[in-house]
């Protein structure tokens, strides 16, 4: 028996001694403020509690270590100095999505007992073993600056208040409760006989499953069921675009990749779980897999016997490329490669379902709620209206919570239970399962004259969307848009290709397709300027898109903010040493000839109560804080009494929340629900108003699918803008980052600088050091420690330069910035590294070991 303290009360424990102190917290205790971010890796520090006054990784201390021990979680810390630290980064915007915040104030808290008045380099060397994918750090070590001075001197601190309006410093929508540990995310939910699944996973990348044998596994008490492929009552296969993706690989069948699952194991523990999954045995008959994309294009060995490997040839041509060429003066020509990224985001895939009636309720962190309620129906073979989908903000997307990952199998269990169950990945689970950013090979070719126009853009591109297409022809559809970047080229010659392979699926990632194609062309761009004796500022300036020009799609632009953005990098540009300088264009929505669309639903439920629904996903970009600001510009009302709700039950079919486009569609649908609510209020009061409902609306629906050959095309409703420029030191490291972004009007100054840094932070990563590779199917590593993801004593100084430029389209001016941030990032990056050392780089990352 071992005896220790928990936040001050005596606990006393029989069981396994190995095992840790973060699941006998979290699973026994329900104290869920510590989080598990890379399942006992030790290095993202979301765990991190008090032990003995000392800060420690919950996930690494085993239980057998702690007789006597005095252990304080967040949710026992003292309340004045839990809630300093609190109130400072919720005012500071360092919660975006929050899921690391608890970690992060658990070791500051112990840094500023040690230390109570740090410098800012004590604070960045402090926190190098916490990771936060959202913020940048910046705003997180401002927060641990100014809190240092509330605790010395004994002062509480307010939270931000402000009319909600826009263009004012509203405090993020639950950022406090988020801070706090307060509020939940799925895994931290428990229900009453509630059994945890595990799933069964391929051994390998292309094989053929014989037999599976669960005979072992059946016997292992604690164990409720076994689920195969024959389980599923309606539909085995899903997907976003092509219902290509089996929900779990029966015998007979072949697998495409190493994230497929077999089979899935509910117990009652997920321990036991995960033991009876070890127990399965299965017999397969190997293949070899394709792994590369250019032996899969000869399509001698096919991924799905059903599709050829090549899936998608994404097109643009425009004027005489060949002529041009022919003409130009100075012509460059390379291959630009750039690698397979892992999302990080904190929290790992988790999901719980429970039976209702003859239907089922999910609890979700998807990025897609109505897509999650159409493939669970499909799979359960029901109709939509059975199954009820409830967002719980997620911790971070950027994409990667696109395509259904564990909803479905959870949600088949739970059904044929009739039972609640949870399933939460393991971090390992997690980077071997879910779509990664495409690995892109480019082949560019650029043409100028000798008095600084760019003539052509020829590209071919060969993206490797991996075992299951998601949304990869959307992605190198973005590679073929966004190819000529920020600037006008009268000709254009563009492929771009998706192509299966056994590799792990490619789908979404910020940037989408336009950071890797900005990378090469960039790149050119500065090789073109050095052999013609260029000036690269002002070449860029001078071929910069603006109004009235056309995009390498054909689209006439409008309300461009390139130039603007480059002329806040002038001055800095000319006064350092080693500048790598990028520019770069994002579409916001969907388009290509798809509808965008927003709706949203305002009900008065009191004078203090006002909840307003929408469908769109919350994932630490800051949808329900626009949401509000929205309404309350519209209005007038109290921010304070504006409850936002996510849930498919309002019945507002809302798309994927990507491309860029939320607060753009949202407002709109906002600013449209509100004109009835005005003129009410004009004569009348809240109080009068209870009951009442608003419904708002807006559809996009203008724009062009490409290679259609119409006159004029609209590719996109809107684009959103930026220019960077990198600085280096005299070593060689990068000293500044400068980040000009054209957001049409700003709706928060602090939520605008946030997203901005912490997406130049993942470029910068994405640039240098980030990389998942793997080989013949396998990945290298699946370790969170080897993703290469930058830290805060790693990440440089960034400077952001806001820009405003209003858009026609987007709710009064905005543009969407939750992607355009790291466009230009990899560019600028590798041209100041040339600066530097005149090391021409064609290959991401630029310096991985």
């Amino acid at each position: 028996m071992i005896s220790f303290k928990v936040n001050g009360v005596a606990r006393q424990y029989e069981g396994d001694l190995e095992k840790d102190l973060l699941s006998y917290l979290r699973n026994e205790l329900h104290l869920t403020a510590a989080k598990d971010g890379c399942s006992g890796e030790g290095v993202c520090g979301a765990c991190t509690v008090h032990i003995n006054g000392k800060a420690k990784l919950a996930c690494r201390t085993k239980i057998g270590k702690l007789q006597d021990a005095e252990i304080v979680t967040l949710e026992g810390l003292e309340t004045f100095r839990k809630e300093t630290l609190a109130k400072t980064m919720v005012n500071n915007g360092a919660v975006q999505c929050g899921f690391c915040t608890p970690g992060f104030i658990m070791k500051a808290d112990s840094l500023l007992r040690s230390n109570p008045n740090p410098t800012p380099d004590e604070i960045q060397k402090g926190l190098k073993s916490n990771i936060c994918r959202c913020t940048g750090y910046k705003k997180i070590e401002s927060a641990i600056l100014e809190a240092a001075d509330h605790l010395q001197n004994n002062q509480e601190v307010d939270l931000i208040t402000t009319t909600g309006k826009l263009g004012e410093p509203q405090i993020k929508y639950g950022a406090y409760e988020t801070a706090l540990g307060d509020r939940r995310f799925v895994a931290d939910y428990f229900f009453e006989n509630m059994g945890f699944a595990a799933l069964k996973f391929s051994d390998y990348p292309k094989a053929k499953v014989l037999k599976i044998d669960s005979s072992d596994a059946e016997k292992l008490e604690g164990v409720w069921r076994i689920f195969t492929k024959k389980d599923v009552p309606g539909s085995n296969k899903i997907g976003l675009i092509r219902p290509d993706w089996s929900l779990m690989i029966g015998e007979g069948e072949i697998t495409h990749y190493i994230g497929n699952v077999i089979a899935g194991v509910v117990a009652e523990s997920e321990e036991i779980a995960r033991k009876a999954v070890d127990l399965i045995k299965i017999e397969y008959e190997v293949l070899t897999p394709v792994t590369d994309v250019f032996e899969a294009l000869k399509d001698e060995n096919r991924v799905h016997e059903q599709y050829s490997n090549h899936i998608d040839t994404s097109v643009s041509k425009i004027g005489d490329s060949e002529k041009a060429f022919a003409e130009a003066d100075f012509i460059v020509e390379h291959r630009y490669e750039t690698q397979r990224i892992e999302h990080a985001f904190m929290e790992v895939e988790a999901a719980i379902a429970l039976p209702v009636d003859d239907g089922i309720e999910l609890l979700s962190e998807s990025q897609g709620i109505y897509e999650d309620r159409r493939q669970v129906s499909e799979i359960l073979g029901i109709d939509e209206e059975k199954v009820r989908v409830r967002l719980i903000p997620n911790g971070g997307g950027f994409g990667g919570k696109e395509d259904l990952s564990i909803q479905g199998h959870t949600a088949l269990f739970a059904y044929l239970l009739q039972k609640p169950v949870k399933l939460v990945l393991t971090r390992q689970e997690s980077i071997k399962v879910h779509p990664k950013r495409h690995p892109v090979f480019m082949d560019f070719k650029v043409g100028a004259t000798k008095e600084g126009k760019l003539t052509a853009v020829k590209l071919e591109a060969y993206g490797d969307t991996g075992a299951y297409m998601s949304v990869g022809t959307k992605v190198l559809e973005r590679v073929a848009g966004h190819a000529t970047g920020g600037y006008f080229v009268p000709n254009v010659d563009i492929n771009a290709k998706t192509i299966y392979t056994n590799n792990i699926p490619c789908g979404a990632m910020r940037g989408f397709g336009a950071n890797q194609a900005v990378f090469g062309l960039e790149s050119a761009i500065d090789e073109i300027c050095e052999m013609a004796g260029f000036d690269r500022w002002q070449f860029r300036f001078d071929n910069a898109l603006e109004d009235g020009l056309s995009t390498g799609t054909g689209q006439t632009v409008y309300q461009v903010g390139v130039k603007e953005c480059l002329l806040q990098l002038k001055e800095p540009f000319y006064n350092n040493k080693y500048v790598g300088l990028a520019a770069g264009i994002k579409n916001s929505g969907v388009g290509n000839g798809m509808n965008d669309e927003s709706d949203c639903i305002i009900t008065i439920v009191s004078p203090e109560k006002v909840i307003l629904k929408h469908g769109w996903t919350e994932m630490g970009q800051g949808v329900n804080t626009v949401a509000v600001q929205m309404l309350c510009e519209e209005t007038g009302i109290d921010p304070e009494i504006i409850e936002v709700q996510i849930d498919t039950e309002a019945g507002i079919k809302t798309g994927m929340t990507t491309s860029s486009r939320a607060t753009a569609l949202l407002g709109n649908s906002i600013i449209d629900s509100a004109k009835e609510f005005k003129k009410d209020l004009e004569n009348s009061t809240l109080e009068k108003l209870v009951g009442r409902t608003y419904r708002g609306r807006f559809v996009c629906d203008w724009t062009t699918k490409p290679g259609s050959g119409k006159e004029n095309p609209i590719i996109h409703y809107s684009y959103g803008y930026a220019a960077q420029l990198v600085v280096l030191n005299d070593e060689g490291k990068i000293d500044t980052v400068y980040a000009a972004h054209d957001a049409g009007r700003i709706v928060n100054p602090i939520m605008y600088e946030g997203q901005i840094e912490g997406a130049v932070h993942m470029g910068v990563g994405y640039a240098l050091t980030e990389d998942l590779p793997m080989k013949d199917g396998y990945l290298i590593s699946d370790k969170y420690k080897d993703l290469g993801i930058l830290r805060t004593t790693e990440t440089p100084k960034i400077v952001v330069l806001p820009v405003e430029v209003a858009d026609s389209v987007g709710a009064h001016g905005v543009k969407g910035i939750g992607e355009i941030g790291l466009v230009p990032t990899a560019g600028a990056v590798a041209n100041a590294l040339y600066q530097f050392d005149k090391i021409r780089r064609f290959k991401l990352p630029l310096m991985r070991k």
